[in-house]
């Protein structure tokens, strides 16, 4: 280990490991000598990619498909077509990485009575201006 908490690719696959045996968090930190808020960070990065790249470029066509879909129907749409399901919880992160995030439209006011009329007059009051105007 060089510094605290950094791990080689050895012992991450070492804990990635014991714990896909069975092994707690506790269990794994005595065994390799590792705090456990080690042993659970290396273990949460390494078992993020619950959804293979396919399913990412799935993802973010259903997400093109209709841009106002919320979590809920756009993890719906990708089970509909796909053997093994996944949950809410896997389709915020997968849309995170993609780079996908909520967003709420922005408010705008609406046309006065007043600038609803003087708008379509505008393009036309200029269609015949010279330079010299």
């Amino acid at each position: 280990m060089g510094k605290k908490g950094d791990l080689s690719d050895f012992e991450r696959g070492l804990v990635v490991g014991a714990r896909q045996a069975g092994l707690s968090i506790s269990e794994t930190a005595d065994l390799l000598g590792i705090s456990c808020t080690t042993i659970s960070r290396v273990y949460r990065e390494c078992s993020k990619c619950l959804v293979d790249a396919r399913g990412q470029r799935r993802m973010a066509r259903l997400v093109q498909a209709d841009r106002t879909a919320t979590v809920t129907q756009i993890t719906t749409s990708y089970n509909r077509g796909m053997q093994k399901s996944i949950s809410e919880r896997t389709t915020r992160p997968t849309l995170r990485r993609r780079g996908c995030s909520s967003r709420r439209p922005h408010r705008v006011p609406l046309l006065s009575a007043k600038n609803k009329k003087l708008r379509p007059q505008s393009p036309q009051a200029h269609q015949n201006r010279t330079i010299e105007d």
